[in-house]
């Protein structure tokens, strides 16, 4: 990660609790590490949004969004051309979803508000029917789904650096023994500091991390069975079988 973070405080003077906007964005562009005065919660439109801040990584696949504190430094890249609808929250309406980093379900009526908030000029009648209309957002954000698409970094440079490696070359088959020669661990030493460091299994990671790595390059058009073979799975019904038991659709839904 670079330094300095850019930090990007262009609407925080604005006096409004919630701040919504629109942006597009061309084929794999990229945001560098910044971050904001606000919380934010991204839901892209279209395309896919990979976002990595240095305790992990998510990715917010359609009807999906990521929601990001006040003050978490974070770089953001596109998949496919990428359509957001935004909204920055101040301190207290971003209490309502918390002090973590998340991804989490848009209903269709919530996706309804993002596209109407981002309609509104930034300083909007609280007052009248616009101020309704983020009074209710707020109300459906606040009861916003989490969805479990995260990979979390461990603490430990050794580990961190390890886990980082595995997202540039993922294999479903790695194993707890293959990290602890490389690492130089006994497995009980490893199995400890690994959960203790991410709240996950290495198991549980590592399927993570893998469907982590298959979301963008099906939004990207690749095909599953490419996806299935470069991942280590055995066959591309594996794969499937494994995506849908963790999304609840299968790969095609997220297809380019």
């Amino acid at each position: 990660m670079k330094e300095p973070w850019i930090y990007r405080n262009e609407y925080d003077h604005i006096p409004r609790p919630i701040v919504a906007r629109a942006r597009s964005y061309p084929p794999s562009f990229e945001l560098d590490w910044h971050t904001h005065g606000r919380g934010q919660f991204v839901y892209a439109a279209s395309g896919v949004v990979v976002l990595s801040t240095p305790y992990g990584a998510w990715v917010a696949p359609p009807e999906r969004a990521v929601w990001t504190p006040a003050g978490m430094p974070h770089s953001v890249r596109m998949v496919g051309a990428v359509e957001t609808r935004s909204v920055l929250l101040d301190e207290d309406t971003a209490r309502l979803l918390g002090p973590k980093s998340a991804v989490m379900s848009v209903s269709p009526l919530l996706r309804q508000l993002l596209i109407a908030a981002a309609d509104l000029p930034l300083e909007y009648d609280i007052s009248g029917r616009d101020g309704l209309v983020m009074s209710l957002l707020a109300a459906e954000l606040a009861h916003a789904p989490r969805v479990d698409l995260s990979v979390p970094f461990p603490v430990s440079p050794k580990l961190a650096a390890r886990c980082h490696a595995f997202l540039e070359a993922p294999d479903i088959h790695a194993t707890i023994e293959d990290w602890c020669d490389a690492l130089g661990m006994d497995r009980r030493a490893f199995t400890r500091a690994f959960r203790r460091e991410t709240g996950m299994s290495f198991g549980e990671w590592r399927q993570q991390a893998c469907l982590l790595v298959a979301l963008p390059r099906l939004a990207a058009g690749e095909s599953v069975t490419a996806i299935a073979l470069d991942l280590g799975y055995d066959s591309p019904a594996a794969f499937s079988t494994m995506f849908r038991r963790l999304l609840g659709v299968p790969p095609s839904r997220y297809a380019g």
